[in-house]
């Protein structure tokens, strides 16, 4: 019986997988949980503290995984306090940084709410910062994503794909709460005209009115390499990974910040990335349920590759040198299936070994 062209396509991709992934490290499950994860950072004491993805309308905002199994963070429960300053209503970002501060960075979506970052110490249990960002930092249409930490140079890099044509950069001083946005509607930030399709089906939000459409989104992976001197990031729907030297990024008038961006390669599909301390990028591949790496030649492939890597969201070092990521089944949310949720438990924690140690907490 002869084979049909797409069953010959099926094949080929799949032995282009497979040769691209020999000798691929094992992925190894850290956890199995009841709840969609969204982004997932493991602090330098090794706690394993996750957003849970505002898609699955979840009852916790933040969670830990610990030896008890999944708890809310943290502890003493900020998503339940009066004060609606400190009120956590759609985390997605979040981060670590050296001294065990987690950074969630709230994009107030779900409470309509202004956009703000919000630090916890978790090493002494206890709020440590709260930063606003009020228009015009962030316009209506806003969908603060990601951040990176700079301790450096005190600053918090976040990205904002808004509304796709506005999308942006946020650059946020840490000692003084100021904030601007930078490169809004630059070629480096804004979506290209591409389809996600996984597992053979493509993406579709359901409108008002019962029609769909295939999203574009804007810059969502963001991550500064292990000395903070360089800032890579890109469009989620793009196939070009961008970076810029952190000194220009702050110290360069606003007018001519797009002349200093660097293409640096090919990427995919993606939405969260990750750097080693050789200068290698670890990329989400929501395509292919992998995770992919860019080498200092600046060439892309598939580094490893698994069925349960369901819409990977997002990558974290841990203390143990480990790379660590989250499954999350996105595509298939109601928000991303055309009104139609067909995810089901589990998702997962998986940890992985990279080809060499990062920051922990990025």
């Amino acid at each position: 019986m002869l084979r049909t062209r797409r069953a010959w396509t099926a094949l080929i991709l799949g032995a282009v997988a497979l040769a691209a992934c020999d000798g691929a490290p094992e992925l190894s499950e850290v956890a199995a949980i009841d709840r969609a994860p969204g982004n997932i950072t493991v602090t330098p004491d090794k706690r394993i503290i996750f957003s849970l993805h505002q898609f699955f309308e979840p009852d916790w905002r933040v969670a830990e995984w610990t030896d008890k199994g999944l708890q809310p963070f943290p502890t003493s429960d900020i998503a339940s306090a009066k004060d609606p300053d400190v009120t956590l209503h759609s985390v997605l970002g979040i981060q670590s940084d050296s001294q065990g501060v987690v950074w969630m960075l709230d994009n107030g979506m779900r409470g309509g709410a202004v956009p703000k970052l919000v630090a916890w110490d978790t090493r002494n249990n206890k709020l440590h910062r709260i930063i606003e960002l009020p228009q015009p930092i962030t316009p209506p249409d806003a969908f603060v994503n990601d951040l990176a930490v700079d301790e450096t140079h005190g600053k918090i890099f976040i990205s904002d794909p808004a509304g796709g044509g506005n999308a942006a950069l946020i650059v946020v001083d840490i000692a003084s709460g100021g904030a601007k946005r930078v490169l809004q509607g630059h070629d480096s930030v804004v979506p290209e005209d591409r389809d996600m399709v996984i597992d053979g089906e493509p993406v579709e939000i359901k409108q008002p009115d019962g029609s769909t459409v295939r999203p574009r989104v804007g810059v969502n992976p963001i991550a500064l390499d292990a000395k903070n001197e360089w800032l890579y990031y890109g469009p989620m729907h793009g196939g070009s990974l961008y970076r810029i030297a952190v000194s220009d990024l702050i110290d360069t008038e606003a007018k001519s910040l797009g002349e200093k961006v660097e293409r640096y390669g090919r990427k995919p599909i993606s939405d969260g990335i990750s750097i080693d301390n050789d200068g290698n990028i670890y990329v989400t591949d929501v395509e292919n349920n992998a995770v992919g790496v860019i080498d200092r030649s600046t060439e892309y492939r598939i580094y490893l590759t698994d069925p349960r890597l369901s819409w990977p969201d997002a990558l974290s070092f841990g203390p143990d040198n480990r790379l660590y990521t989250v499954s999350n089944q996105l595509h298939r949310s109601a928000v991303l299936h055309a009104g139609v949720e067909t995810a089901t438990p589990p998702f997962y924690i998986f940890s992985f070994k990279p080809l060499a140690g990062g920051v922990a907490g990025r």
